[in-house]
């Protein structure tokens, strides 16, 4: 959490094997190959983070982000879309479906998610990373009338 990852591999060597499946352990393993872009890692640890804390919805958004930044953003989307509906206050969620329709061409989807994602969080913040975001640049030039409907 402080920006030093070598610390932290260090520390989490030191947790016993008895601790190592609980949810904050896997959340600081996720982050740290996340970090160092070690994706095949970071795809084992948040499919076990799922398992462990299926209450948890950073557990799924780390799981689908995990499987985008594989270029595997079908998969990302597929097992995202039933956390929408356990978790439908979390904005990350809307969010980051909004940026895997759009690049998988669904851009109905993507208008609809980044909706969603705007009346959950403030319509600002969201189109503030909107365009910004790599990933929703084929509806750049509409996030505006998106965002306003």
């Amino acid at each position: 959490m402080l920006g030093n990852p070598h610390e932290a591999d260090a520390e989490l060597r030191l947790i016993g094997h008895s601790n190592a499946e609980h949810p904050d352990v896997l959340e600081i393993q996720w982050r740290l190959y996340a970090a160092r872009k070690q994706w095949d890692e970071a795809l084992e640890i948040s499919r076990r983070l799922v398992d462990a804390a299926p209450d948890r919805s950073l557990a799924w958004i780390h799981q689908s982000y995990t499987l985008h930044e594989m270029r595997q953003t079908d998969e990302a989307w597929t097992v995202l879309l039933p956390a929408a509906e356990r978790f439908p206050e979390e904005p990350t969620i809307a969010y980051n479906l909004a940026c895997y329709a759009c690049q998988l061409g669904m851009f109905q989807d993507s208008r609809h998610w980044l909706r969603r994602a705007a009346r959950i969080a403030s319509r600002d913040e969201i189109l503030s990373s909107a365009l910004n975001d790599p990933d929703l640049a084929p509806l750049r030039h509409e996030l505006n009338a998106i965002l306003r409907s």
